[in-house]
């Protein structure tokens, strides 16, 4: 049972409909995340804002849904991990790679830079060391692709922590997480 209840279409107002209806029409349907981020119009529209700007960064589709899916594998995010991996084939992915890509793996250099860089970002909260980042750069990202990462692991922070409170109901085809978090 959600611990935040999912705001339904019907009920919504005001602010509140609005968001819903724009994340709805983008989506194709209203989601049990979207709907729980709408106790807060504020919230709901700080995500739409941040994660409609991610979907236009440099990085490809492939690369933004590996940082998802690993950093919701990171965080044993149930939610995330589920949504991203059903995003994650629909941009291409098969179902071993989005279980390798969970497991930090890509056979694609520049998705594995990135995951790499995600990695990194998460395990030091930031505090990457000159050999990550020179890493990074060594693998062929630059300034922009460096700093999407960044924003995407935040995002994916954001998202993670916010199931984690919420307790969102997955409504998505259920992954089961390699490992329960302590």
């Amino acid at each position: 049972m959600p611990r935040l209840q999912p705001i339904a279409l019907e009920a919504a107002e005001g602010k509140q409909r609005e968001l819903l209806d724009v994340a709805k029409k983008k989506l194709g349907k209203h989601i049990n995340i979207i709907a729980s981020m709408a106790n807060s119009p504020a919230v709901l529209e700080a995500y739409l804002g941040f994660s409609g700007a991610m979907a236009h960064s440099k990085l490809p589709a492939k690369a933004r849904e590996a940082v998802a899916m690993r950093i919701g594998e990171t965080n044993h995010c149930q939610y995330c991990v589920s949504a991203h991996t059903a995003v994650g084939k629909a941009v291409g992915y098969t179902e071993d790679e989005t279980l390798k890509v969970r497991q930090g793996e890509s056979t694609d250099p520049t998705v594995q830079a990135v995951i790499n860089l995600a990695d990194a970002i998460s395990e030091t909260k930031g505090f990457i060391s000159d050999d990550q980042f020179n890493a990074a750069k060594a693998a062929g990202l630059g300034d922009e692709e460096i700093t999407e990462v960044v924003g995407l692991v935040a995002m994916n922070y954001f998202t993670n922590f916010f199931n984690h409170v919420a307790e969102t109901e997955v409504d998505f085809p259920k992954v089961e997480l390699f490992a329960e978090s302590s």
